[in-house]
Order: structure tokens, then C-alpha cells, then sequence
């Protein structure tokens, strides 16, 4: 049997679950961001590394700035590989279903003040070979990176809670 007395405790009771739910989900904080391109070096993308580097750095400052504060963990990101496809475009009539489709391999660790791991994940973003665009463009690979990048800088977000 229902009574007053119930339904109010039911419902004092979901307040209190819904109260510390969103402390349960809260987001990470990071202080700093490292990159590391030394492997795409090594790959072949010899000075485009660099450009990788500061492209990626940028775009995690970008992505993760409501989680940026002073003091907070260091999120070290390496980047192991950047494959593009060597056709730059997504199935077409004549394709048989299939789509060429380029990678970006990074590890992600997330370091505590005193060297603890917080966190860590290996994030391989897929997208299409098209994203970049039209194949013709001068361009076409930069944006085809950037489109990595963002991909995989979303990841992220997506794991720290973001």
C-alpha cells in the first residue's frame, strides 16, 4: 500500500541519487598537453611531423578547453602513425561498396602531480579518404590530416568525460 510517507522518502530518495549522479560523470582535468611526433619522423613525414605536432596541439587545446586548468594532469600524447590512402575518395558507382580510408594511431596517457597514471588510451581514428575534400585541391593531404586530428581529438574529449 502506498502512503504519503513512502511516496515522500521515494522521492527524497531520487533527489539524492539524481544529485550525485553528475558527480560520478564528472569530467577530467588536464593542466598541460605534450606531443610527441618523433615516430612519424621515422615513417617518412620527415618536417610534416613537426606540422602534425603543432597541428595536433592546437586542436587539443581547442577541443579540450573547458577541461584546461592550471596545475591539473599532463596528457602526453604519442603519435605512432598517419596512414592516408593512396586514393583520396569515398565508393562510387563502379566501387563495389568499398572505400579507401586513412588512420591516425596516437597512445594518450593522462600523469598525475606525482607521476601516477590517471588514465590511458590508444585511439585509432578512420574516416574516410574523402574528408579532406576534393582530390583535385593542392591541399587535399593537409586537410585529409586535419580531418584525422579533429577525429581523434574528439576521442579524447569523449574519454575524459568531455
Amino acid at each position: 500500500m502506498t502512503t504519503r510517507r513512502s511516496l515522500i522518502l521515494q522521492a527524497m530518495a531520487g533527489a539524492m541519487l539524481a544529485a550525485t549522479g553528475p558527480a560520478l560523470a564528472q569530467a577530467r582535468t588536464v593542466g598541460a598537453i605534450r606531443v610527441d611526433t618523433a615516430r612519424l619522423a621515422a615513417q617518412g613525414w620527415g618536417p610534416r611531423s613537426q606540422e602534425i605536432k603543432r597541428d595536433l596541439e592546437r586542436q587539443l587545446a581547442t577541443t579540450l578547453a573547458p577541461m584546461i586548468r592550471r596545475g591539473g594532469p599532463v596528457l602526453t600524447v604519442t603519435v605512432k602513425g598517419v596512414w592516408l590512402a593512396s586514393w583520396a575518395g569515398g565508393g562510387g558507382k563502379f566501387s563495389a561498396g568499398g572505400a579507401s580510408m586513412d588512420n591516425f594511431d596516437a597512445d594518450y596517457v593522462l600523469t598525475g602531480p606525482r607521476g601516477e597514471v590517471l588514465g590511458q588510451w590508444t585511439i585509432l581514428s578512420t574516416i574516410g579518404s574523402d574528408s579532406g575534400g576534393a582530390w583535385y585541391r593542392p591541399d587535399v593531404d593537409q586537410r585529409r590530416v586535419a580531418a584525422l586530428i579533429e577525429n581523434n581529438a574528439l576521442w579524447i574529449r569523449r574519454y575524459l568525460g568531455g
